[in-house]
Protein backbone atom coordinates (compact mmCIF):
# COMPACT_ATOMS: atom_id res chain seq x y z
CA UNK A 1 0.00 0.00 0.00
CA UNK A 2 1.02 3.39 -0.94
CA UNK A 3 1.20 5.36 1.77
CA UNK A 4 2.61 8.83 2.96
CA UNK A 5 2.58 10.24 6.70
CA UNK A 6 3.27 13.09 8.30
CA UNK A 7 4.02 14.11 11.75
CA UNK A 8 5.71 16.64 14.01
CA UNK A 9 3.02 19.28 13.57
CA UNK A 10 1.15 21.36 17.04
CA UNK A 11 0.64 24.44 18.72
CA UNK A 12 3.87 27.31 18.82
CA UNK A 13 3.92 30.09 19.97
CA UNK A 14 5.42 33.14 17.33
CA UNK A 15 9.03 32.69 16.82
CA UNK A 16 9.37 29.33 17.93
CA UNK A 17 10.48 26.49 15.77
CA UNK A 18 8.80 22.90 14.58
CA UNK A 19 9.91 19.89 12.33
CA UNK A 20 7.41 18.13 10.09
CA UNK A 21 8.43 14.50 9.06
CA UNK A 22 6.64 12.52 6.56
CA UNK A 23 7.46 8.69 5.30
CA UNK A 24 6.80 6.97 2.44
CA UNK A 25 5.86 3.45 2.17
CA UNK A 26 5.06 1.29 -0.75
CA UNK A 27 6.87 3.17 -3.25
CA UNK A 28 10.54 3.87 -4.18
CA UNK A 29 11.35 6.62 -2.63
CA UNK A 30 14.39 7.81 -4.09
CA UNK A 31 12.73 8.50 -7.07
CA UNK A 32 10.43 10.55 -6.36
CA UNK A 33 10.67 14.60 -5.85
CA UNK A 34 9.23 15.81 -3.01
CA UNK A 35 7.49 18.71 -1.93
CA UNK A 36 5.38 20.25 1.14
CA UNK A 37 2.64 22.14 0.17
CA UNK A 38 0.06 23.42 3.11
CA UNK A 39 -3.36 25.34 3.13
CA UNK A 40 -4.91 27.64 5.33
CA UNK A 41 -8.30 27.81 6.28
CA UNK A 42 -10.19 29.51 2.89
CA UNK A 43 -7.14 29.70 1.12
CA UNK A 44 -6.06 27.37 -1.70
CA UNK A 45 -3.22 24.50 -1.27
CA UNK A 46 0.52 26.62 -1.92
CA UNK A 47 3.44 25.05 -2.33
CA UNK A 48 6.13 25.42 0.94
CA UNK A 49 9.24 23.85 -0.54
CA UNK A 50 10.38 20.65 -3.08
CA UNK A 51 13.33 18.90 -3.05
CA UNK A 52 14.74 16.97 -5.62
CA UNK A 53 15.60 12.98 -6.01
CA UNK A 54 19.09 13.46 -4.98
CA UNK A 55 18.17 16.44 -2.25
CA UNK A 56 20.46 18.71 -3.70
CA UNK A 57 18.27 21.16 -5.25
CA UNK A 58 15.69 22.97 -2.56
CA UNK A 59 13.04 25.55 -3.45
CA UNK A 60 11.32 27.84 -1.43
CA UNK A 61 8.36 29.73 -1.60
CA UNK A 62 9.81 33.63 -1.37
CA UNK A 63 7.79 33.99 1.98
CA UNK A 64 9.98 30.93 3.93
CA UNK A 65 13.21 31.63 2.51
CA UNK A 66 15.39 31.90 4.86
CA UNK A 67 12.89 30.34 7.70
CA UNK A 68 11.95 26.57 6.19
CA UNK A 69 14.60 24.16 5.18
CA UNK A 70 13.79 20.66 3.44
CA UNK A 71 15.84 17.91 3.67
CA UNK A 72 15.39 13.95 2.94
CA UNK A 73 16.77 11.12 4.01
CA UNK A 74 16.27 8.64 1.47
CA UNK A 75 17.84 5.47 3.30
CA UNK A 76 15.03 6.63 5.76
CA UNK A 77 12.33 7.08 3.25
CA UNK A 78 11.29 10.41 5.00
CA UNK A 79 11.59 14.03 4.09
CA UNK A 80 11.49 16.81 6.75
CA UNK A 81 10.43 20.82 7.08
CA UNK A 82 12.41 22.53 9.85
CA UNK A 83 10.44 25.41 10.16
CA UNK A 84 11.74 28.41 12.47
CA UNK A 85 10.72 31.81 13.32
CA UNK A 86 6.92 30.83 12.93
CA UNK A 87 4.62 33.48 12.40
CA UNK A 88 1.06 33.22 12.43
CA UNK A 89 0.80 33.49 8.99
CA UNK A 90 2.35 30.22 8.71
CA UNK A 91 -0.49 28.68 10.43
CA UNK A 92 -1.97 25.73 8.22
CA UNK A 93 -2.04 22.18 7.64
CA UNK A 94 0.73 21.05 5.70
CA UNK A 95 0.88 18.62 3.46
CA UNK A 96 3.75 16.18 1.77
CA UNK A 97 3.32 15.24 -1.66
CA UNK A 98 5.60 12.74 -3.86
CA UNK A 99 5.85 13.47 -7.47
CA UNK A 100 7.14 10.64 -10.47
CA UNK A 101 4.93 8.92 -12.84
CA UNK A 102 2.28 9.26 -10.04
CA UNK A 103 1.77 11.58 -7.97
CA UNK A 104 0.68 10.58 -3.78
CA UNK A 105 -0.04 13.15 -1.00
CA UNK A 106 -0.14 12.64 2.59
CA UNK A 107 -3.47 13.32 4.93
CA UNK A 108 -1.93 16.33 6.69
CA UNK A 109 -0.35 17.55 9.78
CA UNK A 110 -2.08 20.71 11.62
CA UNK A 111 0.36 23.29 12.47
CA UNK A 112 -0.87 26.41 14.58
CA UNK A 113 0.89 29.73 15.49
CA UNK A 114 -0.03 31.22 17.91
CA UNK A 115 0.41 33.01 21.39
Amino acid sequence: QVQLVESGGGLVQPGGSLRLSCTASGLSFSNYVMSWFRQAPGKERELVAEISRAGDEPNYRDSVKGRFTISRDNAKNTVYLQMNSLKPEDTAVYYCKARSWRTVWGQGTQVTVSS
